[in-house]
């Protein structure tokens, strides 16, 4: 037996996984998929989100990417919910010179990675997506990218996990012993192992250095399709992204704060988003405000997840930074000892 603590989609993926498998898992989560996954805009953009100093993680993402539509595919069967998996790309544009300036750069460093990236005028960016503002200075084109919505994700995972009668027990886990969970009211779960995947709070349970950042978000309601494809953009040096979705919804996100488990959703934070985010397409002030919500992203010293044994009876599948939605059908196959080149990359024997 496999006590899987936390029910996120990282958490929900490695139970579904190893029940797939025909592995005895129960899942421990007071309030499953109503953390940073619920807030999550479900960019599944490694090659467009790629930075200087994080190769592993590129690596790692491009090998969840390509797992991304079996998974889906077989989630959507298992659950007979659609998880609005979606392959259209990522158009990262620049606001201003500096802007532009540094996307030239980013893009030159994609060129040396031999990552396939387009480079785009500011017309050829508006021929793409129409709504885009006339001030967009010019683009790059990851049309290997792909998004999901993380809550249709969560929410199928459940149900597979209860078609397959996968116990979920809706207490709060205090402490963790070799193989064994001791919950808020004193009863403790026994199993041969525990995998910690409660995300931001894996600190207050385990020894394992990961604090959480803040990040909030804001989802609004469209009549009609805005955009065709996720646009990301850096506006006077600060960046934002828009995610379409299949019902007209449109997330536009995301802060980052070091503040703490303050989950807090404050005017400043939003206001930055909408000015930065009009600024590219100007439309997004006529649409109907649906939702605001700030969650809090596990991360760890250097942003790569810590996935693997830990100690006697405790494995890690925690800190995944921003890429708990795309590392999703990648974190069980590390955590079971598959590729091992990548699986060494997340070990948490590194700190």
């Amino acid at each position: 037996m496999d006590l899987i603590v936390g029910g996120g989609v990282v958490g929900l993926s490695v139970a579904w996984r190893l029940a797939r498998a025909g592995q005895a898992v129960t899942v421990i989560d007071p309030a499953p998929a109503s953390g940073a996954s619920h807030a999550a805009a479900g960019m599944l953009a490694p090659v467009s989100e790629v930075a200087y100093t994080e190769e592993p993680l590129l690596r790692l993402g491009l090998a969840a990417l390509e797992r991304w539509p079996a998974f889906a595919a077989e989630l959507e069967a298992d659950s007979g919910l659609s998880v609005d998996y979606r392959a259209h790309g990522t158009l990262d544009v620049a606001f201003g010179a500096d802007d532009l300036a540094a996307l030239e750069e980013l893009a030159a460093f994609m060129d040396k990675l031999g990552l396939p990236v387009e480079r785009l005028t500011g017309r050829e960016c508006r021929r793409l997506e129409p709504m885009l503002s006339p001030s967009v200075r010019g683009g790059v084109l990851a049309g290997g990218d792909a998004w999901v919505d993380p809550r249709r994700v969560t929410a199928a995972l459940l149900a597979a996990l209860e078609a397959m009668a996968v116990p979920l027990v809706r207490r709060r886990a205090t402490g963790l012993l070799d193989g064994a969970v001791r919950l808020a009211d004193g009863e403790v779960l026994t199993g041969e192992r525990v995998v910690l995947a409660a995300g931001a709070w894996s600190g207050e349970l385990a020894d394992v250095p990961v604090r959480p950042v803040k990040g909030q978000i804001m989802r609004l309601r469209s009549p009609y399709p805005l955009l065709g494809r996720c646009v990301r953009g850096m506006v006077h040096g600060s960046p934002v992204y828009l995610v379409p979705r299949g019902d007209g919804e449109v997330v536009v996100g995301a802060t980052q704060e070091e503040l703490g488990f303050d989950t807090r959703v404050t005017a400043g934070g939003l206001y930055e988003l909408l000015r930065d985010a009009r600024e590219l397409v100007p439309g997004v002030t006529e649409l109907e405000l649906g939702d605001v919500v700030a969650g809090l992203r596990p991360c760890t010293p250097d942003n790569v997840p810590l996935i693997g044994p830990y100690r006697r009876g405790l494995a890690l599948a925690t800190g995944h930074h921003r890429g708990g939605v795309l590392l999703a059908p990648l974190t069980p196959a590390l955590l079971e000892g598959e590729e091992p080149e990548l699986a060494a990359l997340c070990s948490p024997q590194r700190f």
